[in-house]
Order: structure tokens, then sequence, then C-alpha cells
């Protein structure tokens, strides 16, 4: 098998899905994967056609990962991107934040792009590259989203670390602040939809599609690493 492997952490919706459509249009066997979303992830893989597996896992869960890590492994043999594109938010003031919200926010957001790290990075035996998905949020905050914020913002940190430990295996790392996106998770708050297109220098929001090329892209560089690119249109 000649053609590369990409991993799309929660790919079955949303900027997901641009990302996986991108990659395949690139000739890369892609795998989607989707925790709830599993009608949705069917009927990407139907459109797309071939060189397409789905695979159900929690990223929170080590187990799960490691199970899907070893499924994609015994499918193509190797892989050369992930994208760590799972993200929640449960919004809440901070001091009405509930435990269980947090830590589950926490898990996802945070926890997953660490396991997911964890178990693909092995499989990227003639180097590769690793995307997490970071948040404008998570540079400078957001009322209502200490939570989303936070672990957004640890990301970063994930990503510049993995970015120096990996480095000697070939594995490049960096992170992606795609800008706020009329997709299902932007579309809930239209408060926030309004202000951020009112904040953006060319009055408009962020491109889901202009994001997967960017990333796509990014994959295709050799010396890239441990950078922070942000796709917004404000000022950081």
């Amino acid at each position: 098998m000649t053609n590369k492997v990409a991993v799309i952490i929660g790919g079955a919706g949303g900027l997901g899905r641009e990302i996986a459509k991108a990659f395949h249009e690139n000739a890369y066997c892609v795998v989607i994967n989707y925790l709830e979303s599993g009608t949705q992830a069917r009927e990407l893989s139907e459109m797309m056609g071939g060189s397409v597996l789905t695979v159900k896992a929690d990223v929170a869960n080590p187990d799960e990962v490691s199970a899907m890590a070893e499924h994609v492994y015994k499918e193509w043999g190797r892989v050369d991107a992930l994208v760590n594109n799972a993200g929640i938010t449960k919004d809440a003031l901070l001091i009405k934040q509930g435990e269980k919200d947090w830590d589950r926010i926490m898990d996802v957001n945070l926890k997953g792009a660490f396991n997911c790290i964890k178990a693909f990075a092995p499989l990227m035996k003639d180097g590769g590259h690793i995307i997490n998905i970071s948040s404008y949020s998570g540079l400078k905050g957001k009322e209502g989203q200490a939570a989303y914020s936070a672990s957004k913002a640890a990301l970063l940190g994930l990503t510049k670390t993995a970015a120096i430990e990996l480095a000697e295996h070939g594995i490049k790392v960096n992170a992606i602040l795609p800008g706020y996106m009329s997709t299902k998770m932007g579309i809930k708050a239209e408060d926030a939809l309004k202000m951020a297109r009112e904040a953006s220098l060319l009055n408009a929001l962020s491109d889901p599609k202009e994001t997967a090329r960017f990333i796509v892209y990014l994959t295709s560089t050799k010396n890239i690493t441990g950078q922070v690119f942000c796709l917004e249109s404000r000022i950081l």
C-alpha cells in the first residue's frame, strides 16, 4: 500500500467532516473516528467512497483508543497524520460549573488528545504529523467557558511538549486555532456567532473548508513543528 493514512478524531461532523474530505481528496486513506455520530460517519464514508474506515471510540478512554489504533494498524499498517479534532463544551459560569461537566470536558478535549498521541505516534514509522485543534478561547478566555478555555489552553502546552519529545522520531506536532465557524457547535450559540462576526476584521466567520485545506497543506511540510497557527480574522 502506497497511500498515506490520516486519522481524524471527531471526524463525523462539522470541521472534522471537512478535514476528512480534504485528506481523502488528496489521496489519503482516511480513518473517521466518532462516538455518538455513527449515522453521520457512515453516510460520510459512503459519500467518500473507498479507502475510508469508520471507528467508534471514546477518546477519553485509553483502552478504546488503543483498540482503535490496533484496528487501524491491522487495516493499513501505518499512520501519517493524526488530527485531534474531538471537542465538547458545556458552558457555565465558573462558580456554577459542575465538577462532572468540568471533568468530561477535560477528558475529551485534553486527555483525549493525550491518549491519541500516545497510541498513534508509535505507528508513524516514517515520521508524520499531529495536528491539535485548539481555540481562540484557549488564548483569550471567554465568559462562561472556563472548562473549555482551560482545556484548549492546556492543549497548546501539550502540543509544544510533544513537538520537543517527538522531533527525534521525525514527527511534527502543531496546533490550529480555526476561528468561530457556523458548524453545529457554533450555531448553538447565536449571540457568540454574531459577536465573532462583528469582531472579525473582515466581518466574516472562519471557513471549515479553508481550515481543512490548511491542515492538509501543513501535513505536507517537512520542517514546521511546535507552532500555533491562528486562522482567525481577529487580532490576538
